[in-house]
């Protein structure tokens, strides 16, 4: 053996990177690189598997690797579907605990999207989707008016229910009808009589700052910023207002730049959840009335004859909507789907932490297994893959999106913030909300049963088999706080592997070159918080 080749085993890195002075790294030899001493390829853990096991998001752990990018430089951006882009890969479940149009409205403006649950009535729903589409749209198209006999009681009313008190007045109290003033929290501050007449203290037409009907939104917001106003109402040639544009959506956009939008209309972009049932092809025409972006067909088992047919449907009747299909564990589930026309598939089946699908029906899989091989498969397709279930730090979404996820959805990570839906209690001195999964036999009978139940004119289909129970989860505050730590979270976590976007983290898994180790369960917990007495947790 030659001297170099002598020196390239011993000190474990190639002979001549290094050492020309331009200030190159030095390479890990092939013998170290393949002994398993930096880990292990995603390849020789999930696929060449001779004990047969399936691993969960904690029994893997990813090498790290090297760091020349700062932390602002990691990129997460991603596809939720084939035809939708995010800035953030984050989803809300469809769970009537979880996405309701406040939980939508704030996973949308911080880059992701919420999908509405669908253990409403087809027209609560369709309403739920359409006050997302209203919200932040540049031009608000059927804002709420009042009439000049209206009363400063109804203004307060309104602020109280809706949150804002800037009311346009018409000759008719509704859209359409001759401007005749506006209202403003200003105007009512210091009034006492509830039942005062709107007429007497709104400011007049005549004093109003307004767009005529066709202006463009670049220079409608010129004019509210050169007029300081809250409000410019938006008329047409007879003077009836057809729109009005708010001051605060001008700041919403500034403060909030990622977020999703449609590109044309600047509409916030949502998605709703349907049933594979017959009726569930009338849901979602109206839903797609209403502007839905997206529709997740939601099914605990999606490899069934009612899903292919409804995602056939979809995609026929309404060529322009994507549809995320799901669920899937295996790439046989997932190829069935694809065939069917799905632009996106959801991948988890009993694994949620309010789900006993596998306990009660023996059925499913663990999720870093399942997220590692449905995705590699989806992969030749063009489909992206949302990991749905089992995520419970920031460095389960990491380790989710290292493995081939392009999104990961998320229930219990989101229930409990201040936009999911139910009230707050207190239990033993902590301030909680109430969580439950939708196979739980409470949201079951709230409609939720047609996710497990796909025919329910067979024998004894009234007999409900609970897949999941009611629990509650601890209050973790406003999402306006709770998901910049969660992004901060998985940058933080990409970076660590020397992963700058998750393009990068897909070249590298699919590569070989993104690394990672099976954990043993004294691993596990020496990877956690111990060897302490007490402790306080705080996530930011």
């Amino acid at each position: 053996m030659s001297a170099s080749k002598r020196q390239k085993t011993e000190n474990g890195h190639s002979e001549t990177n290094g050492d020309n002075g331009d200030g190159s790294l030095w390479e890990l030899d092939e013998e170290t690189l393949n002994s398993g001493a930096v880990g292990f390829t995603a390849t020789q853990i999930f696929i060449k598997n001779p004990a047969c096991v399936a691993y969960t998001y904690d029994d893997i752990i990813m090498m790290p690797g090297h760091i020349n990018f700062a932390l602002n430089d990691v990129d997460i951006s991603t596809k939720l579907t084939k035809g939708i882009s995010l800035k953030v890969p984050f989803v809300s479940s469809p769970m009537d605990t979880v996405t309701e149009n406040k939980m939508a409205i704030a996973m949308a403006l911080q880059g992701g999207i919420g999908i509405i649950h669908s253990n409403f009535s087809v027209e609560d729903q369709a309403a739920e989707v359409r006050k997302v589409k209203r919200f932040k749209n540049g031009f608000i198209t059927d804002p709420i008016c009042l009439s000049l006999e209206g009363t400063v009681g109804d203004v307060i009313d309104i602020k109280e229910k809706h949150g804002y008190s800037g009311i346009p007045i018409t000759d008719t109290g509704a859209m359409g009808g001759r401007l005749m003033g506006i209202v403003s929290n200003r105007d009512i501050t210091f009034v006492t009589d509830r039942a005062m007449k709107l007429k007497e203290i709104m400011t007049p037409r005549d004093k109003l700052s307004v767009a005529k009907d066709g202006i463009e939104l670049t220079e409608a917001n010129e004019i509210l910023k050169e007029t300081k106003k809250g409000k410019l109402p938006v008329v047409n040639e007879d003077d009836e207002l057809v729109a009005l544009i708010a001051r605060t959506d001008l700041l919403k956009n500034i403060e909030f730049s990622n977020a999703s939008k449609d590109p044309v209309s600047k509409q916030l972009l949502v998605g709703a959840a349907i049933g594979t049932r017959p009726e569930d092809r009338d849901r979602a025409a109206t839903l797609v009335e209403a502007g839905v972006d997206v529709i997740v067909v939601d099914s605990s088992q999606g490899d069934s004859v009612y899903q292919i047919d409804i995602v056939k449907h979809l995609k026929s009747t309404h060529p322009k909507l994507e549809v995320i299909a799901g669920n899937v564990v295996t790439p046989l589930q997932a190829l069935h789907l694809i065939q069917a026309g799905a632009d996106g598939l959801r991948v988890g089946m009993g694994i949620g932490s309010i789900c006993t699908t596998q306990e009660v029906c023996a059925v499913g899989r663990a999720q870093a297994s399942a997220v590692f091989h449905v995705a590699k498969f989806a992969r030749k397709h063009g489909v992206p893959i949302l990991a749905d279930g089992g995520i419970k730090s920031t460095g389960h979404i990491t380790k989710a999106l290292a493995l081939g996820a392009s999104c990961v959805m998320m229930g219990s990570m989101l229930a409990g913030t201040d936009e999911a839906p139910g009230d707050y209690f207190y239990q033993d001195g902590v301030r909680l909300k109430r969580y439950r999964g939708m196979g739980s036999i409470e949201a079951m009978s709230k409609g939720s049963e047609k996710r497990y139940v796909w025919d329910d004119k067979t024998p004894n289909a009234s007999v409900k088999v609970a897949q999941g129970v009611s629990g509650a989860v601890q209050d973790k505050g406003t999402m306006l706080r709770y998901v910049p730590y969660l992004v901060q979270g998985v940058r933080h976590g990409m970076q660590d592997g020397g992963v700058r976007s998750l393009a990068d983290a897909n070249e590298r898994l699919y590569g070989g070159t993104l690394r990672f180790e099976v954990r043993s369960p004294a691993a596990q917990k020496e990877g956690g918080v111990h060897g302490l007495h007490s402790f306080q947790k705080r996530l930011y």
